[in-house]
């Protein structure tokens, strides 16, 4: 089994070392570098290519939401996982647009911060049970309210089968060749579900994914 390459960015140098030892303390698992903010956290995704970067949000200088979001342009192959003090919905979706592929709180176990790295390390997307209790309790909230319940059963079979992959983090490439359709056949679907389903861009299609537990959850 290959190792996954893991940088840790985290202003704390007590967090690190405790990071380092949990995650090399597993058999696949290797840190190859650490970073103390978000501008060395740049630095060091360039230099070790590695294929998760386990990102704080809050860092002097520039934060990890913005370190990431320069990452991914340069190198969108790398993986992005936030483990970070802040639990709220506006953070968790600041980090999902900055294109993080995870959102773990500091306050998981050792078992689901791990759990977590080994999904994002394979493209997948990966939600912290206390999140996923956050925005369900939100949802409910609005039911309560009155709001209409969203028209999924109207989506084709094909809709439903792109949205799923799009939740699972995959590119409109990626989808085609999985499909083997055109890449406008897919712009195609996606215009239409998002249509049926009141959407508006990526964001609120993930929102609406998680709602609808189509966004994997491990630990």
């Amino acid at each position: 089994m290959s190792e996954i390459k893991v940088l840790l960015a985290d202003d704390h140098a007590v967090v690190r070392s405790g990071l380092r030892m949990l995650l090399e303390a597993e058999g696949d698992i290797e840190v190859v570098g650490e970073a103390r903010d978000g501008l060395e956290a740049i630095r060091k995704a360039e230099q070790l290519t590695p294929d998760v970067i386990l990102m704080d949000i809050s860092m002097p200088g520039l934060s990890g939401l913005e370190a990431a979001r320069r990452i991914k342009k340069e190198r969108p192959q790398i993986n992005i996982l936030f483990l970070t003090m802040h639990q709220s919905e506006e953070y968790f979706f600041q980090a999902l647009q900055a294109g993080g592929s995870g959102y773990v709180p500091k306050s998981a176990l050792d078992t689901e911060v791990i759990a977590a790295v080994r999904t994002v390390s394979r493209g997948l997307s990966y939600l912290h049970p206390s999140v996923s209790q956050m925005l369900v309790a939100d949802y409910v909230e609005r039911a309560k309210a009155g709001e209409k319940l969203d028209p999924y059963e109207s989506l084709t079979d094909r809709e439903k089968e792109i949205l799923h992959l799009i939740a699972a983090g995959h590119s409109n490439k990626e989808i085609a060749e999985k499909l083997s359709i055109s890449i406008n056949t897919v712009h195609n679907h996606r215009a239409n579900l998002m249509e049926k389903l009141g959407l508006h861009n990526r964001m609120e299609l993930l929102k609406y994914a998680i709602r609808k537990g189509l966004v994997e959850k491990e630990g």
